[in-house]
């Protein structure tokens, strides 16, 4: 899917109004998740926090009555970039959450799409498909393993 330049705009805009509040000088204190809902229907991408706390909002004209099934699947990457930005332009360092905290993407039940990026104390883990390829596979054979020994 391809959006306006408008609308990436609006998206920044969107995830660095949202993370004021989070915005501190002294220790971290808040825990809590950052997730985003985009409304295939409305075009409106909601920010909120774990308690639902809307945290900020905007509309994405693009996403306006999109008719493919695979909404989610289009726009996570385009979300992931936008957050991945940020890390990059380090707002995410400035923030007083307590780590490790993730960015969600979530459906219009509540439930995760995708974790679209974790940070942690430590390093900052890319959660996506290439990362995670196999692992099923592995835990099995190793569990398997373990039971025959």
């Amino acid at each position: 899917m391809n959006i306006s330049e408008q609308s990436h705009t609006a998206i920044a805009s969107v995830l660095k109004e949202a993370l004021k509040r989070y915005t501190g000088t002294g220790e971290e204190s808040v825990l809590t998740d950052i997730h985003l809902y985009p409304n295939q229907d409305t075009g409106e991408l909601v920010v909120s926090d774990d308690d639902d706390t809307v945290l900020a909002r905007t509309v994405v004209v693009e996403w306006i009555n999109y008719e493919g099934d695979d909404f989610y699947a289009e726009v996570e990457p385009l979300l992931r970039a936008d957050v991945l930005t940020l890390k990059d332009d380090r707002v995410l360092d400035k923030l007083s959450l307590m780590k490790p905290y993730s960015f969600v993407l979530i459906d219009d039940e509540k439930e995760t799409v995708a974790d679209l990026l974790l940070m942690d104390d430590d390093e900052t883990l890319f959660l996506n498909d290439g990362l995670l390829k196999g692992l099923d596979e592995e835990l099995d054979a190793f569990l398997k393993d373990l039971l025959e020994k």
